[in-house]
């Protein structure tokens, strides 16, 4: 039976990653195949389906931790909590950030003018109906 935590050693050696403040990023093998971790060909083999959801749900849970640490998060119901943490987990926290008039919004619990500000960013001409539809939740 083989070694198979000698054989995970050895391949860690001889793939190496790349790695950045502690995360693994994409990077291209000697061939110029897209590839992450130690060695996933990202071209050839992709992601399995409990693979995808597995780093959704890692990705979920700390959009969320980042959300929570929004002075009005907890005054929100859910389905606002839903579209802050859906626009975070989308473009990133410190992004979320500068949506300056839309949080200025939403902490005086004006949702109508929040969802307009939302809809007057360069996010929803990005996203178009992601932006649409989150917005529509904002309004109530």
């Amino acid at each position: 039976m083989v070694d198979r935590k000698a054989l995970i050693a050895q391949l860690k050696r001889h793939e190496g990653s790349v790695t950045e403040n502690g995360r693994h990023r994409l990077y291209y093998d000697s061939v110029g195949v897209a590839t992450i971790g130690y060695g996933r060909n990202l071209e050839a083999k992709g992601l399995a389906e409990d693979e995808a959801e597995f780093l959704l749900s890692n990705d979920v849970d700390e959009a969320i931790l980042d959300c929570e640490t929004l002075p009005f998060w907890k005054r929100l119901d859910p389905v606002r909590q839903q579209v802050i943490a859906n626009i975070v987990f989308n473009i990133g926290f410190n992004r979320f950030l500068g949506f300056k008039n839309t949080i200025a919004a939403i902490e005086r619990g004006d949702f109508e003018t929040a969802a307009d500000e939302m809809l007057d960013s360069k996010w929803a001409r990005q996203v178009k109906a992601r932006a649409t539809e989150l917005s529509e939740m904002m309004r109530g």
